[in-house]
């Protein structure tokens, strides 16, 4: 399906100038943008991403990662093939570095997405045992049908839909037209983002955001873009864009040997966090695997991450958090102010927790009356 793109400037040479994100790519006709699914015909950018979702699955919120934002709940996430950075450690490469055309796509409207969600309390959470679906007397058969095959999936405690696993900002037009869909149903929605967007697209679309988590990859600007082949500046402003619309955000860092994991540029990174007001903000800091053109570096010692954790805790980032680690894992939620176990997690699985929301609608320590931000409930 071509769609017409938003943000865009075109003129009489035939040529496009796409304003969605600091790349500004300009396409001769029959081009396609760094992207990959944003193409020029007849002089017009047309999305070759919408309503074309290559993945659809349930995951746990603490996936995300989100720690602060409906714990212990279930999240649809979507994605569409294509990305506008090139990141060398990229897990998702089979879908993020192709078209939305060489990709095997769902073709599901933006209006079903949100009813997968709500389907759950509907009733299409009864699986009979042989694939099927059944609301009532009405079966499905999953079979050469994804649209089954996905209700199928949807049987789980589904709150929010997740705009992940590739970049959500290549699928702008599909992903503003879910969340906007959402928001009329009573639908959360989250963006898992590289933050490489042009302000006035992020603006248009944080009305509809309830959250996001933000990977800032690298903070030293030559490395960032190495990396990934982006500026690191505009992430920073899509931070400052986030929080200042009321999106509850939290940051993913991912420490690559080599690339992001020297202790002074980490700390600059943390103090920068500080000074622009997000000390409150979750830090998720995660282990790096081989993975993609950066398969010959080894693992992210465990120690650099633990290390890292206390380094960020004592530069004063309040919330922080440790990925992909085999031992030693921090997940827990620990009251900042009086070292309470505010909620306990074992990998993705929630185990328990003990934030109480007072009538005001502010979610506090129980013990010592801390307020703790979030989207707890």
């Amino acid at each position: 399906m071509k769609v017409r793109a938003l943000f865009q400037q075109t003129n009489d040479s035939g040529r496009v100038r796409c304003t969605l994100c600091p790349h500004s790519c300009i396409l001769e006709e029959g081009k396609s943008g760094i992207c990959r699914t944003r193409i020029n015909i007849k002089g017009i950018l047309h999305t070759l991403a919408y309503g074309n979702p290559c993945s659809i699955a349930i995951d746990p919120v603490e996936k995300k990662p989100l720690f602060h934002f409906l714990p212990g709940s279930d999240i649809l996430s979507i994605a569409t093939a294509g990305c506008n950075l090139r990141c060398q450690n990229c897990q998702n490469w089979t879908i993020s570095q192709i078209p939305p055309t060489e990709s095997q796509n769902y073709r599901i409207s933006p209006d079903e997405i949100v009813e997968l969600v709500l389907e759950r309390s509907a009733g299409y959470n009864t699986d009979n045992g042989d694939g099927r679906v059944v609301k009532g007397k009405e079966k499905r058969d999953p079979e050469n049908d994804k649209e089954g095959e996905i209700k199928n999936k949807a049987v789980s405690n589904t709150k929010s839909i997740a705009f992940t696993y590739t970049e959500p900002t290549v699928y702008y037009e599909y992903m503003l037209d879910v969340a906007k869909a959402a928001k009329e149903r009573g639908v959360k929605c989250v963006i898992v983002s590289n933050g490489y967007i042009n302000e006035g697209p992020l603006k248009e679309l944080c009305p509809y955001l309830d959250a996001a988590n933000i990977d800032l990859k690298c903070f030293d600007p030559l490395l960032h873009k190495k990396l990934t082949g982006g500026r690191l500046e505009p992430v920073l402003e899509s931070l400052g864009i986030l929080k200042d619309s009321g999106v509850w955000l939290e940051i993913t860092n991912l420490l690559i040997p080599g690339w992001s994991d020297d202790m002074m540029v980490f700390e600059k990174m943390c103090d920068w966090l500080i000074d622009n007001g997000f000390a409150d903000t979750p830090l998720h800091l995660s282990r790096f695997f081989p993975n993609y053109k950066l398969q010959l570096l080894s693992p992210t010692p465990e120690s650099v991450i633990t290390k890292a954790a206390k380094r960020a805790r004592e530069r004063g980032m309040k919330y922080v958090y440790t990925g992909n680690l085999c031992f030693g894992r921090e997940e827990n939620s620990i009251c900042p102010k009086c070292g309470y176990l505010l909620v306990e997690r074992s990998r993705y699985f929630l185990q328990s927790i003990q934030i109480r929301k007072e009538i005001n609608g502010k979610s506090i320590c129980p013990e010592c009356g801390e307020v703790i931000p979030g989207i707890w409930f």
